[in-house]
């Protein structure tokens, strides 16, 4: 009896032991439009965005037809202490590879002659020239993790050479690889050298060669949904796989990492609780939703990641707080660092040239961990909700009626006197301070993208089931008002909800501050003056 699949988050996804999303449209792409036509590139993607997996996948494809040298950085420290280190490790690696390879014996015994120990990377060089003129098959090089050590001037020092011998290729005058394929985070052609403590980092790449790696590695929803038919031909939950799919392509904009992770949670750690006790009753709606509040409350290395490089990036950590919290807009120009930097580790794309959090669970944990930020011990906001907590909670039901009238009367006794333009900045910020206590570790919450602005945010609120739709804006006057109200009924049509809500921060002197109900449309509006 096979070992049953398994949804896999840690090292590479092998096809009979992992369930896993079809990306043999990605493996083609690449294989036609940059091996075949000997393309030195580099996939550089965020991190756990599958590199690993798609060169294990290349390679399966290659080997029949190529010669092909798999290699990886993640634990050659070592290599980068000298240029005799590196090209003595090197030559160990293809080494063992050509013997694992069953290459003939010819080649094998040139390779391992004992390298030049006066000029060991020149002879490495000649080594690379050998090899590939007499091989049968066009030889192909892969380095993972090629940016664990790709600010040290010895690893440079090789891209010199890689770089000096496809040139000379391209003019008859040298035999090297055929096709050399980096894998990291970082695109090595704009790298920053780190040079002396007192002097400025500068860009110093010879990777110049290289060609722009245009290849799309997000899963789509189909092969969301492909992969899910798979594991419902093996455990028959009933599941509807496009709906599931859809749901967990909102939530990941298909972040291979997250999408993986949030199936493992729904089989793993969700289907088998009281809750829900069978994989039917996992793999819903509800279920569903549990595996996210899941994964936004777990330590996991993607995200301690994203936390390291926030404190790192400091500029990036403030420009991802503006946007998300005071609804600012940055146009998406990847000649800006921040918006350079956001896009390299994953944290941002583009979406109508404006730059925006790359997926819902970034946002969402990113929301978590800026208000973390507040000492909640000390927060008059947080403490207000967590007193009355019990308050806002019927059964399943979340009275948000209530939570935005308690709301107002602790922002209006305690921020009232505040400047306009703190108001204008923090009002939302205070006003999520004040929700998530209220439901952190039942319910769920997100910003709807599309109504991101300084002047109108919609907060969506799943809880237990049930959404609500929490509209914040700043007051510009009746006209405004209604404009806002109308565009809130179509939220609530889209969403099939009969109820919405409209929190406003007015700076009108003359402002009565409170809660009331109006009728418009067909559905039932609460509006809040704060």
């Amino acid at each position: 009896m096979s070992t049953p699949k398994k949804f896999n988050t840690t090292g590479v996804c092998i096809p009979t032991l992992h369930y896993m999303v079809d990306t043999s449209s990605v493996t083609k792409q690449i294989i036609e439009n940059y091996i075949v036509p000997g393309e030195y590139f580099t996939i550089n993607r965020a991190r756990q965005y599958g590199k690993t997996t798609t060169l294990e996948l290349l390679f399966q494809q290659l080997k029949k037809d190529y010669i092909v040298l798999d290699i990886s950085f993640e634990a050659a420290d070592e290599y980068f202490q000298s240029l005799k280190a590196l090209a003595q490790g090197l030559w160990m690696d293809i080494g063992d590879l050509l013997l694992c390879r069953n290459t003939s014996p010819a080649l094998q015994e040139e390779w391992l002659r004992p390298l030049s120990d006066d000029f060991p990377l020149r002879d490495l060089g000649r080594r690379i020239t050998s090899l590939c003129s007499k091989s049968e098959k066009k030889v192909v090089l892969m380095i993972d993790e090629v940016d664990k050590n790709a600010d040290n001037q010895i690893f440079l020092t090789f891209l010199g050479l890689l770089r000096e011998k496809y040139l000379k290729q391209k003019l008859g005058k040298d035999r090297t690889f055929h096709s050399v394929i980096l894998a990291g985070v970082y695109d090595i052609k704009n790298l920053k050298l780190k040079m002396h403590p007192k002097e400025d980092s500068k860009y110093n790449s010879p990777w110049n060669i290289a060609a722009d790696f245009n290849v799309n590695m997000a899963f789509s929803e189909d092969g969301i949904a492909g992969m899910l038919s798979e594991y419902e031909k093996d455990y028959h939950t009933g599941m509807d796989t496009d709906s599931m799919s859809r749901m967990i392509y909102a939530y990941s904009s298909g972040y291979p990492f997250l999408v993986s992770r949030l199936c493992k949670l729904l089989d793993e750690q969700v289907a088998g609780t009281d809750e829900y006790p069978s994989r039917s009753d996992a793999w819903t709606n509800n279920g569903f939703q549990k595996a996210v509040r899941l994964l936004l409350f777990e330590k996991n290395t993607l995200f301690d990641d994203m936390f390291k490089k926030l404190n790192e990036f400091k500029s990036l950590s403030d420009m991802l707080a503006s946007l998300l919290f005071s609804g600012r807009s940055f146009s998406y120009n990847p000649d800006t660092e921040e918006i350079a930097t956001g896009i390299r580790f994953g944290f941002i794309r583009s979406a109508d040239n404006q730059a925006i959090i790359a997926n819902r669970i970034f946002e969402m944990r990113l929301y978590n961990y800026y208000l973390s930020q507040e000492d909640i011990s000390n927060n008059d906001t947080c403490q207000s909700a967590l007193q009355a907590k019990n308050q806002f909670i019927h059964g399943n039901v979340l009275d948000v009626d209530l939570i935005l009238r308690k709301f107002t009367e602790h922002f209006t006794e305690v921020y009232a006197a505040c400047s306009d333009k703190f108001i204008e900045e923090n009002g939302r910020r205070l006003f999520l301070l004040y929700l998530r206590p209220i439901i952190n570790g039942t319910g769920n919450y997100y910003v709807e993208s599309r109504t991101r602005s300084m002047t109108r945010t919609d907060i969506i609120v799943d809880y237990l089931g049930k959404q609500y739709i929490i509209e914040t804006k700043i007051w510009r006057g009746n006209e405004y008002n209604t404009r806002g109200e109308k565009q809130l009924i179509g939220y609530l049509d889209d969403y099939h909800l009969e109820k919405g809500y409209m929190l406003s921060f007015c700076f009108n002197k003359n402002k009565v501050p409170g809660v009331h109900e109006i009728f418009l449309g067909g559905k039932i509006l609460i509006e809040t003056i704060v």
